[in-house]
C-alpha cells in the first residue's frame, strides 16, 4: 500500500510522525507554499521532516489545483490522509487514490460534524467527545467510519486541555488503523444519518460575555474560547477585558485580590487571569 498526507499544522505532522515512529511509511506529501497561511494558528513546514525519510514534498497553494491532483496521481497511491488542512477537497482529489481519502473529526461523527468542535463539545457541556478517521466523501464530515476514539470530558475542561487530548487521540488512531490500512483490510461503517447534527462555525466575536450570561454559561465560555483560541472578553468601560481563567462567585462574596468580578445573572463570575485592552 502506498500512502500520501497533506497538512500544514503541527497536527498532521504529529500524525506524519507517528505513522514512521511505527514503522510505515509516506510515499507523498503535500503542504502549502512557505509564504501562504503563516499567521495560521500551529502552521508548520514539512521540509526537514520530508527530507529526513525521503518523502516527496509537493507545495500546492491549493488542493483541489491540477498540480496537487497530478502529485497525487503520479504517486499512484492507495490512500491520502488530509487532516489540518481548511481546504475542502473536490470530487477529481478524492477519486485520485485508488482505495480513497481518510480524514479525521474532533467529534465523535455522526454528531458536530462542522466547524469549531473542540469549543462546543465544551460550550454544549457534553460528557464526553472524541476524534473519528473516515473516509472523506462529499459533503462536510460524512463519509463511512474506520475508527473512532472515545474522550470523557471533564467538568473543568479547558480548550487548552482539549486540544492536547484531541492531538494525542489523533495519533492514537494512526497506532490503531495504520495495520489494517496497509494491509488493505480496514473496515469502514456507515454513519448513522439519523443521529447527525452539525454544529457552526465561530468567530473571535462569539467570545463576547453578556451581562444576561448566567455564571454557567460564562464559565463555559470561557473554558471553550482559551488558549489557543482568541479568548472570552467583556466590555469595561473604555476597555475590553480578555479572560483566559476565571470561576463563579456568589453574590457579595469577597472578591481576591487581583480578580475582576464580572456581574451576572445569578452571581459573579471572577475573572482571574485576564488582559486589558482598547476597547
Amino acid at each position: 500500500m502506498r500512502f500520501g498526507f497533506v497538512t500544514c499544522v503541527q497536527l498532521g505532522l504529529s500524525c506524519m510522525e507517528e505513522i514512521h515512529a511505527i514503522g510505515g511509511r509516506l510515499d507523498l506529501a503535500l503542504t502549502l507554499p512557505d509564504d501562504r497561511a503563516r499567521a495560521k494558528s500551529g502552521r508548520v513546514y514539512l521540509d526537514t521532516f520530508c527530507g529526513g525519510h525521503g518523502i516527496p514534498l509537493v507545495k500546492v497553494s491549493h488542493i483541489n489545483d491540477a498540480a496537487a491532483i497530478a502529485a497525487i496521481r503520479d504517486a499512484a497511491l492507495d490512500w491520502l490522509f488530509i487532516i489540518g488542512w481548511s481546504q475542502i477537497a473536490g470530487v477529481a482529489v478524492l477519486a485520485a487514490p485508488r482505495a480513497g481519502t481518510l480524514g479525521m473529526h474532533p467529534t465523535l461523527l455522526p454528531e458536530g460534524r462542522g466547524r469549531a468542535a473542540i469549543p462546543w463539545a465544551i460550550l454544549k457541556g457534553l460528557s464526553r467527545t472524541g476524534v473519528t478517521l473516515f473516509r472523506l466523501a462529499p459533503g462536510v464530515d460524512t463519509g463511512p467510519v474506520a475508527g473512532q476514539v472515545i474522550l470523557p470530558l471533564a467538568a473543568d475542561e479547558t480548550a487548552t486541555t482539549l486540544y492536547a487530548r484531541v492531538g494525542a487521540a489523533h495519533r492514537e488512531l494512526i497506532r490503531a488503523v495504520w495495520p489494517s490500512l496497509s494491509a488493505g483490510t480496514a473496515v469502514f461503517t456507515p454513519q448513522d444519518e439519523s443521529q447527525a447534527t452539525t454544529w457552526p462555525g465561530r468567530t473571535p466575536a462569539d467570545g463576547l460575555i453578556r451581562p444576561t450570561m448566567t455564571v454557567a454559561e460564562v464559565d463555559r465560555l470561557v473554558r471553550a474560547t482559551t488558549h489557543p483560541y482568541p479568548g472570552a472578553f467583556a466590555e469595561w468601560g473604555t476597555e475590553r477585558i480578555r479572560v483566559w481563567r476565571g470561576a463563579g462567585a456568589r453574590p457579595g462574596a469577597e472578591t481576591p485580590p487581583g480578580a475582576l468580578p464580572l456581574p451576572c445573572v445569578d452571581g459573579v463570575f471572577l475573572a482571574l487571569d485576564y488582559a486589558r485592552e482598547p476597547a
